[in-house]
């Protein structure tokens, strides 16, 4: 009997779940949608329950649509987003709704942290800097503000942490996702009192779980988890990674010489080295799912997530009167305008900024003659400015890379992929597959289960590159200064925030 990999991915909006064959073909995906919850301004929050039962039943549609036995699926790994919060009770019910990683209710904690220089003593720790959605802003947050929710809770997770607690019933937390969470020491990959203390959450460290690695076995499918996905009682979970692992690992990233981008809710630039780097200037350093390496991030919510605004708020109905769909519109849209016909600006900054703390998103330079095509290229264009802001603080670190590595929704376009590698002046290369980050997890599945002896076998075998966009050198040089208004703009709203 051939073996099948279980993917499960749980993102901002969407749980997938999706099969792979042991030389990495994906066979079958499923996906439910999670509605988002915004009980206030600034707030951000799922409904775990909801969120457990989409997962349940994509896995349960993608093994009916594809007809392959459970009892051959070899092992099941799951990632999902980073950060957020999901506060669970002694009997692993949710004592509130899980806390999204694009909320701002602690950016005040934040604030206060950086003003007193509790960021500076943490840094040479925690590898990363301080932001409001990170399970130790929202820890303290809960405690002061929901005292009677703080006293119900036993355990804190992470997205990924809770869906395999609900396969398996055990409480793991996993050592790529805590790392990014500044509540660990990132250079020995453990708890550290110091950095509790640092954030005056020493008394929260009882809800801080036993941790393992992405390709450590966690537990078994149990009974009850197998009536609700269908998958085999007894089945082996992997520990699974944080989705900036699973995409960078299923893009083919083993070593120092390309890079990964990832442009979906979060805008993620990356790269992996032997040795963690220690800087001010960069977002964060975490553990990679490769044992012996670090994962070197630049990143902010301000990447595909504006376009999705965009087709949902003002395009939804002329992409069914075009009988296509709306991002096929998009990118039609934006073929149709050349770079140096249009000099609107975006700032992507909808769902959060990597320019000033409280930016937001606007259109500059509209006017009457412009149509929706202009004004698409502008949001694509803003989005890979956003990346670029990100991909150049890199670049202080590190040689520009070999190649660029492209996931996430955005590298479905094209015309977007090839954007992106006219304005970096780098090759862009797009992995096969349409869900990366579950098959990341998969490939942790597949080592964890002695399928492979290790992720560079697996990587070999379970990866390839679909297709390779070249620089345009003329191009550079319009995204070049187009880069440099879009910095002026930015420059000269600073003070209006």
């Amino acid at each position: 009997m051939p073996q099948y990999f279980l993917g499960i991915d749980n993102g901002g909006t969407v749980s997938k779940a999706a099969l792979f064959t042991a030389d990495g073909r994906e066979v079958g995906v499923a996906s439910r949608k999670v509605g988002a919850l915004e009980p206030h301004p600034g707030h951000s929050e799922r409904d775990m329950t909801k969120i457990w039962r989409a997962t349940a039943q994509a896995i349960r549609e993608v093994l009916a649509k594809t007809g392959i036995d459970p009892a051959a699926i070899a092992c099941v790994s799951p990632t999902g987003h980073g950060n957020g919060l999901y506060l669970i009770d002694e009997a692993g019910k949710p004592v509130r709704n899980a806390i999204y990683s694009t909320d701002e209710r602690a950016q005040g904690y934040v604030d206060q942290w950086r003003a007193d220089g509790v960021d500076a003593k943490a840094l040479p720790k925690t590898t990363q800097s301080l932001w409001a959605a990170q399970p130790n802003a929202l820890l303290a947050w809960v405690r002061d503000h929901e005292p009677e929710v703080m006293s119900k809770a036993r355990w804190v997770l992470m997205c990924k942490d809770y869906v395999r607690f609900r396969l398996t019933g055990e409480i793991r937390a996993e050592l790529t996702d805590m790392s990014g969470a500044s509540l660990l020491n990132v250079v020995s990959g453990q708890y550290d009192d110091e950095v509790l203390a640092l954030f005056d959450l020493l008394d929260l460290k009882r809800l801080l779980p036993p941790m393992v690695r992405p390709a450590e076995l966690c537990g078994q499918v149990t009974a009850q988890a197998a009536r609700e996905t269908g998958l085999k009682q007894g089945t082996p979970v992997a520990g699974g990674m944080f989705d900036i692992d699973a995409c960078a690992l299923a893009s083919g990233i083993v070593d120092e010489r390309p890079m990964s981008l990832i442009a979906g809710t979060w805008g993620n630039n990356q790269y992996v080295a032997k040795e963690p780097l220690v800087d001010k200037d960069l977002f964060m350093t975490s553990c990679y799912c490769i044992p012996g390496y670090y994962l070197m991030l630049e990143g902010s919510p301000t990447s595909a997530s504006n376009l999705e605004w965009f087709v949902t708020a003002l395009l939804r109905t002329q992409g069914k009167k075009a009988g296509v769909s709306e991002y096929e519109l998009c990118n039609e849209l934006v073929a149709s305008v050349e770079a140096e016909e249009s000099h609107l600006v975006f700032t992507p900054f909808l769902f959060g900024s990597n320019a000033h703390p409280r930016a937001k998103a606007c259109l500059i330079g509209l006017e009457g003659w412009h149509t929706r095509a202009h004004v698409v290229r502008a949001v694509y264009e803003g989005i890979v400015f956003g990346h670029n802001t990100h991909y150049r603080r890199l670049l202080k670190f590190r040689r520009p890379p070999e190649a660029i590595r492209f996931s996430g929704g955005a590298a479905r376009s094209a015309v977007w992929a090839q954007m992106f590698s006219d304005c970096f002046q780098v090759p862009v290369e797009i992995p096969t597959g349409t869900e990366l980050g579950a098959l990341g997890a998969a490939i942790a599945g597949a080592v964890a289960c002695g399928c492979y002896p290790g992720y560079t076998e697996a990587v070999n075998a379970m990866t390839r590159i679909a297709r390779r966009y070249e620089p345009d050198p003329k191009k550079g040089e319009v995204f070049a200064a187009k880069y440099e208004r879009y910095q002026k703009v930015l420059r000269a709203l600073d003070q209006l925030w």
